[in-house]
């Protein structure tokens, strides 16, 4: 992705957190049946290699599989907070108003080669683990486990496995690091009292650490 270099994220630890924190991927490819894109929750798994692994699912009747599995390069997107900036929130447009609106964002890019997967128990592992992760916390949490295993397995069948092991990382962390100190605190003071609470989240990632 473009992403000027004051955006840019190299923290592994801050990338990972924002994926881990991102309950909806988008897994795009080319291959033999164009240019694919799936919406889907993944587990993200940042122990395992380099820059870490990903686990997912797919329909088998969704042919982006089929691309994965001739080799085509997986894009994983995790979008962030995001909000537009106006140029009434800079207090140095009193003195300069040479300003234009822009818009502030947090993503992570994740790059790889797919491993496609179609065994029985490694998908009911892949499966098992994403609904443990979304599950957590709740008073009485459902299991994969709580099914019929008949049942499990025919659902089983009509799904295939991804396994993301991360070639690279990209990571766009767009905070208005290119203003002053003076218009960044206007920046965030403008979001945080938005009465959209989208604004406020984006405004809370400005706060000073």
């Amino acid at each position: 992705m473009y992403n000027s270099k004051p955006h840019q994220e190299h923290d592994l630890g801050r990338l990972h957190q924002h994926m881990l924190d991102t309950r909806l991927a988008i897994l795009v490819s080319h291959g033999a049946h164009g240019l694919l894109a799936t919406h889907l929750p993944v587990l993200v798994d940042s122990t395992e290699g380099e820059f870490g692994t990903v686990y997912a699912h797919l329909a088998r009747a969704n042919s982006q599989w089929q691309d994965l599995a001739q080799g085509a390069e997986a894009l994983l997107v995790f979008p962030g907070a995001d909000a537009y900036v106006s140029p009434t929130y800079y207090p140095s447009k009193a003195d300069n108003p040479k300003v234009v609106p822009t818009w502030n964002y947090l993503a992570v890019h994740a790059y790889g080669q797919a491993e496609v997967i179609h065994q029985a128990e490694p998908l009911l592992a892949i499966v098992s683990r994403l609904t443990d992760r979304h599950e957590q916390g709740r008073s009485e949490p459902w299991s994969v486990s709580d099914a019929p295993r008949d049942y499990l397995d025919g659902m089983l069948r009509a799904i295939v496995g991804i396994r993301l092991p991360i070639a690279r990382l990209q990571g766009a962390r767009k905070l208005s690091q290119n203003r002053s100190a003076q218009d960044i605190a206007g920046v965030r003071e403008s979001l945080s009292a938005s009465p959209d609470y989208l604004d406020n989240q984006l405004a809370a990632h400005m706060r000073p650490l």
